[in-house]
């Protein structure tokens, strides 16, 4: 059973409680840095410094918030938005007192994203334990246990550094793909290799810009040097370096010295090939399509661009509101609830609002254009575009096609003149 301290236990905790072993490693897991195998420590935070991950989290976190999240209720064949219902009003618009809905989805998909894990305090109130608003918890704050009867515990770390234990029906948890099935796998941990080879590309390439793109090279002579002629050369190198009075100034050699440089060179690393197929490497683990990154495509990538916005909705960013959508649901709504018939969706025409060409387009074919039978009404278009309902009778028919309407002023008995008549009228 769910233990219910309230807000201040779950912000700040009894002292009672003390933070096991289990919740320190919870804390490493998400906040420690992992070295990848290019030797660079990867973490969460680590990672978002990488431009190309920072881009596949807002691709993905803009995705799932610009679009509507609705509750509707679905009676008699017909579904509607259930503004009625207490919980619409904290899933579309506000869900707790310093967030929009917008503001919540997003954070929630950023913690997905990096940790396939997000949580939720449900504060519940009354009798009946109704939800009164949500309150995001910072993934690396909850450590999850399931105990023997598989219910699941959740052990949350108020700010103070004390813990409080919360059952699943206090914690709304969102879990990306799962290997056991209660907790989701590391996305930052599985894809460290890929980022951490970003990370180190780029932190060489800053080293060597901060160098003034000399490479490092060997300065050799014929003859033996002595301590003196040795520092001699040295602060006469140093003059060379960043910072001297001779930087940028070419070298002169003389007693047959030689300077060989020690490094490749940009081109022989082929580094800006390994930067891109970088950028490729960090979007499949997160199946985000490149282009919507701004990897630059080639020609026919570029002429496919609509049916690979298409490819991302369809395979990026649909399998994460089913995800959303199914776990809300069975969340967030009773089972008194669910059997009424109410459910919480994703409204994804709201994708289409960039392109009004391809939205008159789909409405004229769903009003029945072009010969085939409408599967919409005036009122289920004007539903879409936030339109205010018609009041004619009409508007909630469905018409049919236009191919097929009769021609005006004939009927089934109605036969066009011959040529017979109009030859007896003459």
């Amino acid at each position: 059973m769910a233990k219910w301290f309230g807000l201040a236990s779950l912000f700040g905790g009894r002292k009672s409680d003390i933070v096991s072993s289990r919740q320190l490693q919870a804390f490493i897991d998400v906040y420690s840095s992992r070295l990848s195998r290019a030797g660079v420590p990867v973490n969460w935070q680590t990672a978002l410094t990488v431009s190309t991950m920072m881009a596949i989290c807002r691709v993905l976190m803009d995705g799932v918030a610009q679009v509507p999240f609705k509750l509707f209720l679905e009676s008699n064949g017909s579904r509607s938005p259930a503004k009625a219902h207490p919980l619409y009003d904290l899933v579309s618009a506000q869900p707790n007192g310093w967030q929009t809905s917008f503001d919540f989805r997003e954070m929630l998909m950023l913690h997905l994203v990096l940790t396939n894990n997000a949580y939720v305090f449900l504060n519940k109130v009354g009798s009946q334990r109704k939800i009164r608003e949500m309150i995001p918890i910072e993934p690396n704050r909850v450590q999850v246990k399931q105990l023997d009867d598989y219910r699941l515990e959740y052990h949350v770390t108020g700010k103070t550094g004390h813990v409080q234990v919360f059952g699943q029906d206090a914690i709304w948890h969102l879990r990306g793909p799962s290997w056991n099935g209660w907790s989701g796998l590391d996305a930052v941990k599985l894809a460290r290799d890929a980022i951490g080879l970003s990370m180190a590309i780029e932190q060489g390439q800053a080293s060597f810009q901060k160098g003034g793109g000399q490479q490092p090279g060997v300065y050799s002579t014929k003859e033996t040097m002595g301590p003196e002629k040795f520092e001699f050369l040295s602060a006469w190198l140093d003059r060379h370096l960043p910072g001297g009075d001779r930087f940028g100034k070419p070298l002169i050699l003389d007693d047959g010295a030689e300077y060989a440089a020690t490094t490749m060179t940009g081109v022989d690393q082929q580094l800006l090939e390994t930067r891109k197929h970088q950028v490729e490497e960090m979007c499949r683990p997160f199946r985000v399509m490149p282009l919507m990154v701004g990897h630059p495509a080639d020609m026919a990538a570029r002429a496919a661009t609509e049916s690979i916005i298409q490819m991302h909705v369809t395979h990026t960013l649909m399998p994460w509101y089913v995800r959303i959508e199914q776990s809300a649901t069975m969340n967030l709504l009773t089972p008194e609830d669910r059997a009424a018939g109410y459910y919480l969706k994703f409204v994804p025409n709201a994708l289409m609002r960039g392109s009004s060409k391809d939205r008159a387009e789909y409405y004229s074919k769903a009003l029945g254009s072009g010969g085939t039978k409408g599967w919409m009404t005036q009122n289920d278009v004007r539903d879409l575009e936030e339109l205010d309902r018609s009041s004619d009778p009409e508007a909630d028919k469905l018409p049919q096609p236009t191919g097929q309407q009769k021609a005006a002023g004939l009927t089934e008995t109605d036969n066009p003149p011959s040529d017979d008549n109009q030859e007896h009228d003459k």
